[in-house]
């Protein structure tokens, strides 16, 4: 059986989470293509992307995810402009902490991040600086940049919460929160109120020709469309999507947990910046408790040295008292289609390792606060850490995935740059390298496994 003439799209675009809802967008206002499908086997924005840490920042080690990310902001600032502030979209910043004095490699980092606008970065080593403390307020207000603060007194007096011995904070600017089902719910909206449909529905197959033929299940049965482009969005999914395609994608799904709960003791500031803990260090664990997890194969990495990583933020309004916790320490890879792998351990592990940064969280040790929401999602991810945005091998087929951690706040900038690939328009100098294009320029792989995964 083949798809009835009437059910053929100009685009199908698999995946209704944040990304494949972006690519859409663009695709229907930036350049006009009304006849279009957004497919999913679920709700949109109900897999990974209702897992988000509504997290934004402009900065990364290589200038072309700064680049990248820098332009995402910007699309964001443009869709709650118009939409009345919709995204609820603050900028108190991203503040990345160490022990470390005038950490060399950080400081390069920023520089070589920055490029040609390294003048954003600002060192503060007095407390007489004209440094602007954090406070959560609109974008549009707010400060750009980097301050780079060393002095530790000025760390003390504008972070009081902080243990007594960090000695440098990197405070980003451009950088904050967002309401990321504000900002698909919107998209959504603008889509369908220019026809295009959502389909509740699974993708059983693909087969490629002139046109490409989709079997797909949902409740009603089976149904057949033809669409004259395929976009896989499909986030953990790419994979299956791709081998449908006859394309063995190089990318791997981990599994990452977060946990947020009713701040009742006042541990966290409100006006505190999304901040991540950048040092490796041991769990303070009780004597029983690390003899304990030493004794068993699978818990014993909990008691050697962890990789930083840590992060910790306000959550919800100013005038609320709830705060996320995260702590991307899993690195295996784990099949999406198989049950959750969730780390029954996490919550005290991340809990524990956050308070040594944040002294006032050790109140919660041992006593997690009934209502406490415990929460994961898979980290689709190349080896490097970089998005698959482009062609894919079969023609008319595209890709929008593998924003390990990074989906919400670069899905604007990873949709927009798909329907440019998709309607060949003319697109960013990046566009090349955040495809599968960059494996071919050996020099700029090593460069990056030589940065290590970048992902902060």
């Amino acid at each position: 059986m083949s798809p009835a003439e009437n059910d053929h799209v100009e685009v199908a675009v698999i995946g209704a989470g944040s990304v494949g809802i972006a690519v859409a967008y663009y695709l229907v206002t930036q350049y006009g293509i009304r006849h279009l499908a957004l497919i999913d086997a679920r709700d949109p924005m109900s897999l990974t992307s209702a897992q988000s840490g509504e997290n934004y920042r402009n900065w990364w080690p290589h200038p072309v995810m700064t680049a990248f990310t820098d332009h995402s902001t910007s699309l964001m600032e443009e869709i709650d402009r118009r939409s009345g502030g919709r995204l609820n979209m603050t900028r108190s910043g991203y503040a990345l902490v160490s022990r470390r004095n005038r950490p060399q490699d950080l400081i390069d980092g920023l520089y070589r991040g920055y490029g040609d606008q390294s003048t954003r970065v600002r060192i503060r080593e007095s407390t007489e600086s004209d440094y602007e403390p954090p406070r959560r307020r609109p974008w549009s207000v707010a400060p750009d940049g980097v301050d780079v603060l060393l002095d530790q007194a000025l760390i003390r007096r504008t972070f009081p919460a902080f243990a007594h011995d960090v000695a440098t904070v990197i405070h980003i600017r451009r950088a904050g929160s967002i309401s990321a089902q504000q900002l698909g719910a919107f998209m959504l909206e603008t889509m369908r109120a220019l026809g295009v449909r959502v389909q509740r529905a699974k993708v059983r197959s693909i087969t490629t020709g002139p046109a490409f033929d989709l079997e797909l299940t949902s409740e009603s049965g089976l149904q057949w469309m033809k669409a004259d482009c395929v976009v896989n969005a499909a986030g953990p999914f790419i994979r299956d999507i791709g081998a449908m395609l006859g394309e063995d994608l190089p990318v791997r799904c981990v599994y990452q947990q977060k946990i947020a709960f009713e701040d009742r003791h006042c541990a966290i500031p409100r006006d505190l910046p999304f901040t991540i803990d950048l040092d490796a260090h041991r769990i303070p664990w009780t004597d029983d408790d690390r003899d304990l997890l030493a004794a068993d194969p699978k818990t014993r990495y909990l008691v050697e040295p962890m990789a930083g990583g840590i992060h910790c933020r306000p959550d919800g309004p100013v005038d609320g008292d709830w705060i996320k916790l995260g702590w991307a320490y899993n690195e295996r890879a784990t099949d999406p289609h198989e049950e959750e792998p969730i780390d029954p351990n996490f919550s005290d592990v991340v809990l524990r390792g956050a308070s040594r940064l944040h002294p006032g969280l050790t109140s919660y040790i041992g006593r997690v606060p009934r209502g406490t929401h415990r929460y994961g999602g898979y980290y689709t991810m190349t080896g490097e850490n970089w998005p698959l945005i482009g062609r894919m091998r079969s023609p008319g087929a595209f890709i929008a995935g593998a924003l390990s951690g990074y989906g919400s706040m670069a899905a604007c900038a990873a949709g927009q740059l798909c329907a440019a690939w998709v309607t060949d328009s003319p697109k960013p100098a990046y566009a090349g390298l955040l495809s599968s294009e960059r494996y071919s320029d050996d020099a700029l792989i090593a460069e990056l496994v030589a940065l290590g995964n970048g992902s902060l």
